[in-house]
């Protein structure tokens, strides 16, 4: 006997959302289908397991797929725990939920797009059957003795019909009669790629016309004793699509604040290294085995972008979120939970077996140099991973930032590091030299982003990050003759007038010990980083650069001399100088004008007989005087050459 019912209304409206406003990819359907029959199997699965007796207990737990592209049907049946007659009526055409109730009438109060996260769980992936469908028919039986089998059908335009069908097995099945337009869901080659999208890892059988599809074992879900490594290496190499073994891997469970499986894997090789553009996420997330978001890029901040495999979380709605992801502070909250857990795993590696840690902090450490620049939340555990070479160590070892703080001595208030292309560079530049002198470990940072993660640490157990050509360090003793005070005054004004605007000042430096000059930023910042924040579009932050000169040292001793004898000459040294000391910070801008005129220099002192020649003023000086006027190249500071104003 055939029983005719209307669509509770609340039905009605939400079958108009569902298909006309929830749902953009339409191939969704299947994945719900599939995600139902799973879940009515695990629910017989634990009947069965605690010792409840059910109907046809010899029939394994099945998902089989039928597909009929003559007819233009699919049809998905499983041999779960099944349906009342009583439950098909509730399941799939009433709502039970308050809040469904709530949704939907706020939705006809508001024109804003529908939350879907509000609306009730239980039957709502079913009704995405109808974005496809001319009909739908559901046959099911239930687990329980005494029940019979029923048979549910509807069109989805306002009614369904309900009537018995005593001979069906435990178990459901869903039949869609697709629409002309979809048949293309009739055909075995396009529902399989579906299957093998969303559905590869569900716990039990998928059988499509017969063909298992689901062969990959879900690897997460699994206890980390149960694992081999040849399963761990096979999984990566199916999720990962890397023939490479990977350089790590985390898996883990948890049950609160959130139910979570995850495996995640570090690849060996950083592809944008390789100048391969930027990466994307390539973890998967899934709910119950299920996949809800290739790819998820809001399950990671950006800067873990790196990381490949798999997060699985019972938490996540079993609805319509699983295609928008709309219910942000659940994400939000993941997000947090597996972060700080996969730090938290980074940590322990470091402690336990340096040489793998190092391995995945030199490809990866540009991107956790990225995470303490942009993500406040985690900066100070992600400072903790960063290694740099030290004064303090022999050239190849490293040192973390604590580390170098447990060696500071008593009342050192400052972190000293120094920015260079290489070491060798470091150890050889000119704000180096107090800082060896007096025995302050000092950080050698060769990367570019350095300084930017250092200025945004701040600060480190009360201890102050200090670039090197900032440090208010002075030499405890000056070693060696120095011009007296009167002498280097009058050298300071004399280079001021020679260089005018294009240096901010002259003065006699307190810590050089083994170069004649330095040049820095008059401002507390050293020139690299005002070099990085020009670049990135600071053109107010240009610096005002500041010379110091080695009163001891003989170039400026020697510079000292030749212009008391020879001024002219003596402006072809001072540049050359400046240009030396610009050289040394990185802030030389036209070094083919410091090559033209070093040449000249060259050529000069190499025609004299000696150096001796240089008392000479006749020949010599007219040279001197008489030569190609060369442009300053150095400044920086201004954006462009300027000419020496002490020439006319």
């Amino acid at each position: 006997m055939s029983e005719r019912h209307e669509f509770q209304a609340e039905i009605r409206q939400l079958l108009d959302i569902v298909i006309h406003s929830l749902y953009t990819d339409k191939e969704i359907f299947i994945r719900e289908l599939v995600s139902n029959a799973a879940d009515a199997c695990e629910k017989l699965r634990f009947l069965r397991s605690s010792g409840q007796e059910v109907h046809q207990p010899d029939i394994e737990p099945v998902i089989r797929i039928a597909t009929d592209d003559t007819a233009g049907t699919i049809s998905i049946t499983d041999t779960g725990i099944g349906m009342t007659r009583d439950e098909l009526v509730e399941n799939l055409g009433t709502i039970a939920h308050s809040g469904s109730r709530a949704f939907l009438a706020r939705v006809a109060e508001s024109e804003e797009k529908p939350d879907a996260s509000l609306i009730g769980q239980f039957g709502v992936g079913f009704y995405s059957s109808f974005m496809v469908a001319a009909e739908v028919r559901v046959w099911s039986r239930s687990h329980l003795l005494q029940e019979k089998g029923h048979a549910w059908s509807s069109d989805g335009q306002g009614a369904y019909r309900v009537e018995s069908a005593p001979d069906w097995d435990r178990g459901t099945r869903v039949l869609v009669t697709l629409r002309p337009e979809e048949k293309e869901y009739s055909q075995a080659s396009r529902v399989e790629s579906i299957l093998q999208r969303y559905s590869n890892f569900v716990p039990f059988p998928i059988e499509l016309n017969g063909k298992r599809i689901n062969t990959v074992t879900a690897v997460w879900m699994r206890n980390r004793n149960e694992v081999t490594e040849e399963e761990y290496r096979e999984f990566y190499q199916f999720i990962g699509h890397d023939s490479q073994e990977p350089l790590g891997r985390l898996h883990f469970s948890a049950d609160a604040p959130l139910a979570i499986h995850a495996l995640l894997y570090v690849p060996a090789r950083n592809l944008e290294r390789m100048g391969l553009g930027k990466s994307e996420s390539e973890v998967n997330l899934h709910c119950r085995r299920i996949l809800i978001e290739p790819r998820a890029k809001e399950l990671f901040p950006e800067w873990l972008r790196f990381l490949r495999g798999v997060v699985d979380s019972e938490d996540l709605p079993l609805n319509i979120s699983r295609e928008s992801m709309q219910d942000s502070a659940l994400m939000q909250k993941l997000n947090k939970v597996i972060t700080t857990r996969f730090l938290r795993h980074l940590e322990d590696l470091s402690r336990k077996d340096e040489k793998a840690f190092r391995a995945i902090h030199d490809e990866y450490r540009l991107f956790l140099k990225e995470g303490v620049i942009t993500d406040p939340v985690h900066r100070e555990k992600l400072s903790g991973l960063l290694r740099f070479e030290s004064s303090a160590l022999d050239p190849g070892r490293y040192t973390s930032l604590g580390d170098y703080v447990g060696r500071t001595a008593d009342g050192q208030d400052r972190i000293y590091y120094l920015h260079a292309p290489s070491r060798e560079a470091a150890e050889a530049h000119p704000s180096y030299e107090v800082l060896r002198a007096r025995k302050l470990e000092t950080l050698f940072l060769y990367e570019p982003l350095d300084e930017l993660v250092m200025d945004n640490i701040g600060d480190l157990e009360g201890k102050r990050f200090c670039a090197a050509d900032i440090a208010e360090v002075k030499l405890e003793e000056a070693p060696g003759d120095a011009l007296s005070p009167e002498q280097a005054e009058g050298l300071t004004a004399w280079l001021k007038e020679r260089f005018g605007e294009g240096i901010h000042e002259v003065r006699v430096s307190e810590r050089l010990v083994e170069s004649p000059a330095l040049v820095r930023d008059s401002a507390p910042m050293s020139t690299n980083l005002r070099r990085i924040l020009v670049s990135l579009g600071g053109e107010s932050l240009k610096a005002r650069l500041v010379l110091e000169i080695n009163p001891r040292h003989e170039v400026i001793r020697g510079l000292h001399a030749v212009r008391e004898r020879d001024e002219a000459l003596a402006g072809e040294f001072a540049r050359q100088i400046l240009d030396n000391a610009a050289l040394a910070a990185g802030v030389l801008t036209e070094p083919q004008s410091m090559v033209r005129r070093l040449n000249t220099l060259l050529g000069r002192v190499l025609s004299l007989e000696g150096l001796g020649g240089l008392q000479q003023r006749g020949d010599a000086g007219e040279q001197a005087s008489g030569g190609p006027a060369v442009e300053h190249p150095v400044i920086e500071a201004e954006g462009e050459s300027r000419p020496d104003p002490g020439k006319e």
